[in-house]
């Protein structure tokens, strides 16, 4: 994929198109960064931690990494989705379904939102539990298929895969790093989350 080699490539590369981009008119139109790329800024913005992973390998040894990080091998993880018990099974996870034995939580998501960064998460993630209820530390599993533009695209997206039963409690998350300002209001009534990304490449 484009994007990763360009964000992780050299930076002999980065200062030629830093060049070319200037040479350009001010009359020209601009150039519309592709949605990951987009993503992938907007993300690292809010304060979220992204890992790009090729393969499951890869995904496994990032994994590991994180637990390694934040000493949480050996502690309880919260998982309400499933499919990631299967998935990563050869962790052997102590898995609770309490918030308050949980050292972090794992989970994947619906959508990965190009315009603003966010990740939409509904029920089929997080039950019908509210975002602080859940605990301060998140770990979510997505793949590069997951992209859209805005979360409109999203909710659509989520309509259509679920046509005979529409998952309910549908949220975004957004802010992954405390606010400096308790009373800043683009953050008023939000929870602030912790959060890593393991995005596999499945296109």
């Amino acid at each position: 994929m484009s994007l990763f080699r360009k964000i992780f490539g050299s930076k002999s590369s980065e200062s030629r198109e830093r060049s070319n981009i200037e040479e350009r008119s001010k009359y020209m139109p601009e150039i519309e960064l592709p949605i990951d790329e987009r993503f992938t800024i907007n993300f690292k913005a809010n304060g979220g931690k992204f890992l790009y992973c090729e393969n499951q390998s890869e995904v496994e040894e990032n994994f590991m990494n994180i637990l390694n990080e934040n000493q949480w091998q050996g502690k309880p993880v919260m998982i309400l989705d499933n499919r990631l018990e299967d998935r990563f099974k050869s962790f052997d996870l102590e898995i609770t379904k309490r918030n308050s034995q949980a050292a972090f939580f794992f989970t994947t998501c619906e959508y990965l939102i190009g315009n603003d960064g966010s990740l939409l998460i509904s029920s089929n993630q997080i039950a019908e539990k509210k975002l602080r209820e859940l605990p301060a530390n998140f770990v979510i599993f997505a793949t590069t298929s997951q992209f859209v533009e805005t979360i409109s695209e999203g909710l659509h997206g989520i309509k259509d895969k679920n046509r005979d039963k529409i998952p309910t409690n549908i949220t975004t998350i957004k802010h992954f790093k405390p606010s400096n300002k308790d009373d800043d209001f683009l953050s008023y009534g939000s929870s602030t989350k912790n959060l890593y990304l393991l995005l596999l490449e499945d296109l």
